[in-house]
């Protein structure tokens, strides 16, 4: 068996017969004089040497048409003695090429005309490793995203593909993401870290006490270990102090739902999402809802001004929009005349000027705080000449007389004055029949309410007073077709002669009481 010796000439590989072989000497020579031929590889090559031989060892340059690179820039040739037959030695020629390192490599597959890809102008948060102005194809490039985030794919790669427009071979860039089954397919549109967590802002819920929210991870497994929770977003402050919260919850899954409770009304809190890192992955401040404010805790008349006063509230359970009140104010010279007004008023006005207001005026007010949600629990004073107390002492009403009453046929007559003055004189007046003496209700009808819809309490005329008239009550025979029924034997009665004065901001009542059974 013939064994073959390798020696180095320069940096090509010369392999040499066994000593003391008769073909030794003319292998040297070969190796020193031979030369390869042009070899012929992708038919886009082009040798900038413009020769059909080369001698070995010498270092060729590659070039391809624009927009292409050579896979090898440089080559070279070196003979090698293949095998040994009837003690000749048998050459063949080996191609070498210098790679990326500057080393010297065996050619074992075609030399190709190659595209390069450039960097994709993609969103910046993506990371390519490696990061490179331009990539050869088919090269493998990893993706990766800031903490929280995720890559469509993890592994993209980039092909050119070459077509001829209007008779010019052009090259066309094309890449490819490797999905989640391992097959490579084409990226139709830019790419951009995906965030792991998605909360969706319409699914959030939230109450006066409460604030929740759903949650959905996008990809499997990678919300495991993170954490929500919510806390005060700053510290509260007298006089709407909230008590800290400390609501958490681990993430488990593809999906859930996260509730903090309880919580106080309009209190502004922060929702945060946290990976295992501690690394804040969601953070969203959100207010819970308004609910009614508390009852107003001071209410006072200035006899020196003639004014009722208040105590603004606090906007601890929502902004305070306003203040309704209700004022009823009785005269000293006549108890069955009743001025009733309901007031809607400004959130910072804090005292109403009284008109009338004289020392023998007699006067019953509530005070309400409004906000977004609506009125709140109502303060209930009484105010007497120039006192006040905090628990109502109604004075007495005393309404004024019916005449004719007559149990059988249901009638009473009531002996009505106009309200309206000058230019009020023409106002229509609403008489209504309440079957009770209570006083409390007698208010609260010349106020507007209730509502005049039972037996008990209705509307029986509309009348248009211009001077003293005697109006048959129950006789079913005035009233412009309204309900004047039949009065019942038996019972107790109130009749109110009311005159509404109604305005964007206040309405007012004028009522004159008329007592009596049948």
């Amino acid at each position: 068996m013939l064994t073959l010796t390798t020696v180095h000439h320069g940096k090509a590989l010369v392999p040499l017969l066994p000593e003391h072989s008769l073909a030794e000497k003319d292998s040297h020579t070969f190796f020193l004089t031979a030369k390869c031929p042009k070899h012929q590889w992708d038919a886009r090559l082009q040798f900038l040497e413009n020769e059909t031989k080369f001698p070995q060892n010498r270092a060729l340059t590659l070039t391809c048409p624009k927009g292409l690179d050579p896979s090898f820039p440089e080559v070279k040739c070196t003979k090698e003695i293949q095998r040994v037959i009837s003690g000749k030695p048998v050459h063949v020629d080996a191609w070498w090429g210098r790679n990326s390192t500057g080393a010297w490599t065996r050619i074992e597959r075609d030399v190709l005309c190659m595209g390069k890809c450039q960097r994709p102008l993609w969103n910046s948060t993506l990371h390519l490793v490696p990061d490179q102005e331009n990539y050869e194809t088919d090269k493998k490039v990893k993706l990766s995203c800031p903490e929280g985030f995720q890559p469509p794919f993890t592994e993209i790669q980039c092909q050119t593909q070459s077509q001829y427009d209007s008779g010019k071979l052009q090259h066309k860039e094309c890449w490819y993401g490797r999905n989640s089954s391992g097959a490579w397919i084409p990226i139709q549109s830019s790419l951009e870290c995906i965030e792991v967590l998605q909360v969706d802002p319409e699914t959030f819920e939230i109450s006066s006490t409460s604030i929740k929210l759903k949650w959905t991870c996008r990809f499997p497994d990678a919300c495991q270990g993170m954490r929500a929770m919510c806390r005060l977003a700053e510290p509260s402050s007298p006089p709407c102090e909230a008590e800290e919260v400390n609501e958490e919850q681990m993430l488990h899954g593809q999906e859930g739902t996260f509730t903090c409770s309880p919580l106080q009304p309009f209190t502004e809190y922060s929702v945060t999402i946290d990976l295992p890192s501690s690394s804040v992955i969601y953070k969203k401040y959100e207010r819970t809802k308004e609910v009614v404010p508390d009852k107003p805790e001071q209410l006072w008349l200035d006899p020196d001004r003639g004014s009722l006063r208040w105590s603004s509230l606090p906007s601890c359970n929502g902004e305070i929009i306003g203040y309704q009140l209700s004022i009823t104010a009785r005269n000293a010279g006549d108890s069955s005349v009743l001025e009733t007004e309901r007031l809607r008023l400004n959130g910072s006005v804090t005292e109403l000027r009284l008109p009338g207001h004289s020392p023998g005026s007699s006067y019953a007010v509530t005070i309400r705080g409004v906000t977004a949600a609506g009125a709140g629990a109502a303060l209930m004073r009484e105010f007497h000449g120039n006192s006040s107390s905090d628990s109502p002492r109604p004075q007495a009403i005393s309404c004024r007389s019916a005449r004719d009453i007559a149990p059988s046929q249901g009638t009473a007559v009531l002996p009505l004055r106009p309200i309206a003055r000058g230019s009020e004189a023409a106002r229509e007046h609403q008489l209504i029949v309440a079957a009770t003496h209570d006083g409390s209700l007698i208010e609260s009808i010349c106020s507007g309410q209730p509502r005049l819809s039972n037996a008990s309490v209705y509307l029986a005329a509309l009348l248009n007073l211009t001077a003293p008239t005697d109006f048959v009550l129950g006789d079913g025979s005035r009233g412009q077709g309204q309900h004047n029924a039949a009065l019942r034997p038996g019972r107790d009665y109130t009749a109110l002669l009311r005159l509404g004065r109604l305005g964007p901001q206040a309405e007012k009542f004028t009522c004159v009481c008329y007592s009596f059974s049948v």
